[in-house]
């Protein structure tokens, strides 16, 4: 594992409805290759040459831009990266995705776009520049935090206020249930959908059932739970807990216990580290 770096930072408290987590990796490898599980929209440079390979849960293949920008992903993305590989990133949340980009977050699930057709060409390339100049992590995260604050500008507290009722719903239950989310945001069936569409990429029901299996993988792989222990949190049955997992990891409950991957490890780790400093969507996922 020396030949990996995964470190992680929670973003300033005037961010964090906007930013997960500040992130940057190294892999100090020929080529580098593996599966990413289901995730937020991220936002990424390259630090290092060579060029990269996104393969999304359609199967579908691209090639990202230095700067890039990761839609919503509803399954696992495998990457394959010329090596030595050097990332800088950020997890967007749904608030973060209507501040900044604004765009119809569905039109990009499972998709990649050069980040520069939002935020333009020059801001983009002088981050970059000071991001592969800067010595340390802290220097590369405050970096970033600035970056972020001069793409919000001004948030909207309307979409931050839609983002904490879903985002407080699916951490809720096991199993949320449709009806409860109608209620507790006062809007119809219809524009609950229009809206989790718009800004996380994908319906409330996909929602559930994404972040339902991802606190399994979690529960697999950090707390050590077993296979039969984890169908009791909202499965049917293990055929159903096997299927959902698998879709949204790409691996079996018993492969991500036993081999979860690079990449899986260390997010599962490093992020349940940060469990009551930062959202349970996110260290518990």
């Amino acid at each position: 594992m020396s030949d990996f770096q995964l470190d992680y930072a929670v973003p300033a408290a005037d961010l964090s409805e906007y930013i997960t987590l500040f992130y940057y990796f190294r892999a100090d490898v020929p080529v580098f290759e593996d599966s990413e599980r289901a995730d937020h929209a991220q936002l990424r440079v390259r630090l290092s040459p060579g060029g990269a390979e996104y393969r999304f849960p359609d199967e579908s293949i691209q090639t990202p831009a230095d700067f890039h920008i990761i839609g919503p992903t509803s399954g696992p993305m495998h990457v394959r990266v010329a090596g030595p590989v050097e990332v800088f990133g950020m997890g967007v949340t749904a608030a973060g995705w209507a501040a900044m980009i604004g765009s119809e977050a569905s039109s990009v699930l499972n998709r990649t776009i050069d980040a520069s057709v939002p935020f333009g060409a020059a801001r983009l390339k002088a981050t970059a520049t000071a991001l592969r100049e800067a010595t340390d992590n802290a220097a590369r995260f405050a970096i970033g935090e600035a970056l972020v604050r001069d793409l919000v500008r001004e948030g909207d507290e309307q979409a931050c206020r839609f983002v904490r009722q879903v985002d407080g719903w699916l951490a809720a239950s096991l199993s949320p249930e449709m009806d409860d989310l109608v209620a507790v945001t006062g809007l119809s069936r219809r524009q609950v959908e229009r809206k989790c569409n718009a800004m996380y990429g994908a319906p409330p029901k996909l929602l559930a059932r994404k972040y339902r299996a991802l606190r399994a993988a979690v529960a697999l792989v950090a707390d050590g739970e077993d296979v039969d222990d984890v169908i009791g949190r909202g499965f049917y049955d293990q055929s159903h807990l096997i299927r959902e997992v698998k879709q949204f990891t790409g691996l079996t409950p018993r492969q991500i216990k036993a081999e979860p991957g690079v990449l899986q490890r260390m997010t599962i780790h490093r992020r349940t580290a940060l469990g009551g400093q930062v959202s349970p969507l996110i260290s518990g996922t």
